[in-house]
């Protein structure tokens, strides 16, 4: 194969072998402080059975500015778990007008410990641990983001 066919084809495979391997997509979403403050993510969107059961599973690392977001298609109670992370994270569980209700900081890693939402979310923000008082993130905080409006 051509060196030119070779670099036209490696984006295409690329995006083959995620879709293989049940990754998730990643998009950009903001959190929107009370006070107007704006941080801005690159996240995974895990919208899809298999991409929510994986979640961040076997993860070594999450960069500053990166997570992953869970959606689901109508209030549910959701509950999640650490099994098989080794990272910690902070939980930001999110309803439908992207309001954070409940953040579960710094999860401990590899836990089955049932980590509940306070109420019915579409939602769950995780990003690593410490990241929400970094920022000043609290609930009432709002997620700008297309499912949530």
């Amino acid at each position: 194969m051509s060196t030119l066919l070779r670099r036209l084809c490696a984006p295409a495979l690329l995006v083959l072998a995620l879709v293989r391997a049940g990754a998730a997509h990643a998009e950009q979403l903001t959190i929107v402080s009370a006070a107007g403050t704006r941080h801005a993510f690159q996240v995974e969107i895990a919208d899809e059975d298999a991409e929510r059961m994986k979640g961040l599973m076997f993860r070594e690392q999450l960069a500053s500015d990166a997570g992953m977001l869970f959606l689901y298609p109508r209030p549910v109670g959701i509950v999640m778990w650490m099994k098989n992370t080794p990272l910690p994270l902070d939980m930001l569980f999110v309803d439908q007008k992207g309001i954070i209700t409940s953040i579960a900081a710094d999860t401990v890693p590899y836990s089955t410990d049932r980590i509940p939402a306070d109420r019915l979310v579409i939602g769950v923000l995780e990003v690593n641990a410490g990241t929400a008082a970094r920022l000043h993130i609290v609930p009432g905080d709002r997620i700008d983001y297309p499912a949530f409006r």
